[in-house]
């Protein structure tokens, strides 16, 4: 099968064929509209060999729907076979040369659903992110006239509302309620994301079924389903923690094993998720686990004796709750 490394780009495409040899037969410098041609006009079927980056989904969607093959390979894993000048030419040839190591595991191609998906996380967090700016920018420029206001989100915008027509601020005061009219865009911008994932919750199973599980809610339900697509890749659940970057980096040589610190490599944005979960499932349930009848009898006692300052805090093990124990199960294997 004829293989064929494309270097993607805005609007100037190279590309490189190969034989089975290994040698290039071929060179190409394309626009976008030729490109699309000559990946149409291929009689029989190629394997295309991208690096997974920008658009690169969704030229491999174009690409498999005509019959073709597709490997999209990490650009960290191309660089090492460059050699000399990073140029276009040089970076297809890097492509063909990792391409014939086998021990390379290619990115799969997205579907478009599962972009989608991956691009609504985005738009939020991009959302999310300049909310926050504008709100440190408002909170700093209070504070310079002296004004104080709550720590949380919700608390700050409605303290900052009534607080920005005073005195102090009067020269500034137009252009602070500029700043609060976009911060509440951004939280309306925020909530219609939310919105959008809760209806794309109700209509996927694999979110619905992720989502039981205690410390995954909804984003990381999403967020999980988008990056992995289809678990059936990872021959088991140490695999996938380790394509998140949650398994200890190791630095062993000879008979020496030392296990360092999580390698941090992978989906940045799921893995944090997941740890904040995770996190918070945890704390739960060590509350619920310490509320148990005799520590519960003891604080209600000492309760008793200071005037009712200390009192078992309620709600866990409620009907319709879950216990510690149940939490722990489903936390901790």
């Amino acid at each position: 099968m004829k293989r064929i490394a494309v270097d993607l780009a805005k609007s100037v495409y190279q590309v490189a064929e190969s034989v089975r040899s290994g040698q290039v037969v071929q060179r190409k410098r394309l626009n976008r509209e030729a490109f699309r041609r000559y990946i149409q006009e291929q009689a029989e079927p190629v394997e295309w060999v991208m690096e997974a980056c920008g658009t690169a989904h969704y030229w491999g969607r174009v690409a498999q729907a005509l019959g073709h093959q597709v490997r999209l390979l990490h650009p960290r894993y191309v660089r090492p076979y460059r050699r000399r000048n990073k140029t276009d030419r040089n970076d297809c040839d890097a492509m063909l040369e990792a391409a014939r190591c086998t021990d390379i595991h290619p990115v799969p191609v997205k579907s478009h659903g599962q972009q989608q998906l991956q691009q609504l996380h985005r738009l939020r967090e991009t959302w999310k992110k300049s909310r926050t700016q504008r709100i440190n920018l408002l909170r700093g420029l209070l504070r310079e006239a002296g004004i104080e206001a709550p720590a949380s989100t919700a608390a700050f915008i409605r303290a900052a509302s009534e607080r920005v027509d005073q005195p102090e601020l009067a020269p500034l005061s137009r252009l602070l309620h500029i700043v609060l009219t976009e911060i509440n865009l951004y939280e309306q911008c925020m909530a219609e994301c939310e919105q959008q994932l809760k209806r794309w919750h109700a209509d996927d199973d694999i979110v619905r079924k992720l989502d039981e599980v205690s410390g995954i809610g909804l984003l990381t339900a999403s967020a999980l389903t988008a990056a992995v697509g289809r678990p059936e890749r990872f021959a088991s659940g140490r695999q996938l923690s380790a394509w998140l970057g949650m398994t200890p980096r190791e630095f062993s040589s000879g008979e020496r094993r030392k296990l360092g610190h999580i390698s941090r490599q992978g989906n940045v944005y799921v893995r944090t998720l997941l740890i904040h979960g995770s996190r918070a499932a945890l704390l739960a349930a060590q509350r619920c686990q310490a509320r148990t009848p005799e520590k519960a009898d003891a604080a209600a006692t000492l309760g008793r004796g200071n005037g009712g300052a200390h009192r078992p805090q309620q709600g866990c093990g409620s009907p319709g709750q879950q216990t510690g124990a149940d939490l722990l199960g489903r936390v901790v294997p």
